[in-house]
């Protein structure tokens, strides 16, 4: 995602205050006009996007709000989760904007425990939250639906996401089966405008429907992408980007017979992916990729696997067309074991692409699907909430070098003692880890994941409950939490980061 730049001129002190929103770099030490280096300190404000979680009468969502202890917090803060006001007059659904409920969904009391909230059928809207203080770094949302029965039922799961003002879905649908949401949420004091487009197997579909939708102050819009293109396709690129403002985006993707989820954004366009975590049991992976530039991507196609890379027999490379959107069918990859998707470019040059895995588990009538984004390593620290004592299944993928890293569980949202682990993960490889769960745990419970040495790790976690035979499952990917900022001591010279 793109970050926004925030102003040093005020100084050290004025860019503390509002590190939720950035995330900088360190810079070097020496150089002109320096006399001390810059201080990873921790960010004081943060904010969260969750979309209207579902408008099946039949849904049921739970909230889950999680900070990881973090030293060198200040004492005070809060963090809550605010209703949004209801979408405006000219939205799709044409519902009137209303007022802001007083009452927050989730309102943590401390970082290191969960915090717990619900909401019941399709009264549920979308949620603006704010952390401040010691609640703000590393701060997470977890949104999980079950959906009985219709099309979508099963499992959807989000972790709630900050604003910004670029987005890529690669795996959104208007296939027949599909009824897919852009779920655009605008945090600010004024309206955010914003365009959508969408790119096929024969490059961009024509329509202005998606060009300059507004986006009402604190409120949320869901946005049918049928509505703003013509003949159904199966495999889209969804691009949203901001004129101005911002806003959080997530797409809703509602099958009739698979059941549906939530995909979230990849990261953003690079020459190297990896999509990781893919479910041992998977009976039907699919691909799907797109190159926004103007050069075609040619990509090494890999399973990191538990004993190391392998290439899927008859997909060893991947050909993406500049402009198109391009899709692959991967069976059952993983053939029973752990296994994460890596795309590397097959010559010097990369091209930068974006891709997200579509996984389906279970057979004939009792299918459920998930997307697996392309994302971000861990980097120094990274969170999930919401896990169980049964069902949560956390995989760490190093497809370089070797890498060790430390997994604490929380304490539960009703009661538990933490718990550590520490795991080495075999460069080339993604391990399905026996992750720690905290003694005497009652409720629900976050798994931060922490680097200790070596090289980048990937993670991503599922949570899994079967209803009627149904495998419902959700997958969440773990990208860092950009819990701290680099802040320039009293004596630097604040050139060197406007510079950086």
């Amino acid at each position: 995602m793109n970050r926004t730049t925030l102003s040093l001129i005020a100084g050290a002190a004025a860019l503390a205050a509002v590190t939720g929103f950035a995330s900088l770099n360190t810079p070097a030490a020496s150089g002109s006009g320096t006399t001390g280096a810059a201080v990873q300190r921790p960010v004081e404000r943060s904010r969260l996007l969750c979309p209207q979680p579902s408008t099946s009468d039949l849904a049921e969502t739970a909230y889950t709000s999680f900070t990881p202890v973090t030293q060198g917090t200040s004492d005070g803060g809060k963090a809550e989760l605010q209703p949004a006001t209801e979408e405006s007059p000219d939205s799709p659904s044409g519902k009137k904007t209303g007022k802001k409920a007083s009452k927050p969904a989730v309102e943590p009391k401390a970082p290191g425990k969960p915090a717990t909230g619900d909401s019941s059928g399709a009264e549920g809207p979308a949620l603006v939250g704010t952390a401040e203080g010691r609640f703000a770094p590393g701060w997470t949302v977890q949104e999980t639906t079950e959906v009985a029965a219709g099309t979508g039922r099963g499992l959807l799961g989000t972790a709630c996401t900050a604003p910004d003002t670029e987005f890529w879905f690669p795996g959104a649908s208007t296939a027949d089966s599909r009824t897919d949401y852009v779920h655009l949420t605008n945090p600010d004091d004024s309206a955010a405008v914003v365009d959508i487009e969408l790119y096929g197997k024969d490059g961009t579909l024509k329509s202005t429907v998606g060009d300059g939708i507004t986006v009402q102050p604190h409120a949320g819009e869901p946005i049918l992408l049928s509505t703003l293109t013509g003949a159904p396709q199966t495999d889209l690129t969804a691009h949203v980007t901001v004129r101005s403002g911002r806003v959080g985006a997530a797409v809703q993707a509602l099958d009739d017979r698979t059941g549906g989820d939530w995909l979230g954004a990849s990261t953003d366009p690079a020459g190297s992916l990896v999509m990781p975590g893919i479910p041992k049991d998977a009976t039907s992976v699919r691909l799907v990729a797109f190159a926004p530039g103007d050069q075609d991507a040619d990509l090494k196609v890999r399973l990191a696997s538990p004993s190391g890379l392998i290439t899927p027999a008859g997909n060893e490379t991947l050909h993406i067309k500049s402009g198109m959107t391009t899709a692959v069918d991967l069976g059952d990859v993983t053939r029973g074991e752990a296994g994460s998707l890596v795309l590397t470019p097959t010559g010097s040059t990369p091209v930068p692409v974006v891709a997200a895995l579509r996984v389906v588990r279970g057979k004939g009538d009792k299918q459920e699907s998930a997307f697996i984004p392309a994302t971000a390593p861990v980097a120094a620290r990274a969170t999930v909430a919401d896990n169980s004592a049964k069902g949560t299944t956390l995989a760490l993928s190093a497809p370089g070098g070797t890498a060790q890293v430390k997994v604490t569980a929380s304490a539960g949202s009703e009661g538990g003692t933490p718990a550590t682990k520490t795991y080495t993960i075999k460069g080339g490889t993604t391990q399905d880890v026996d992750a720690p769960a905290p003694s005497g745990l009652r409720g629900t419970y976050a798994l931060t994941v922490e680097s200790v040495s070596g090289g980048p790790v990937y993670a991503s976690r599922t949570l899994a409950s079967t209803q009627e035979g149904v495998p419902g499952f959700t997958i969440q990917t773990l990208p860092d939490d950009h819990g701290t900022v680099a802040v320039p001591e009293a004596d630097q010279d604040l050139s060197v980061l406007l510079k950086s």
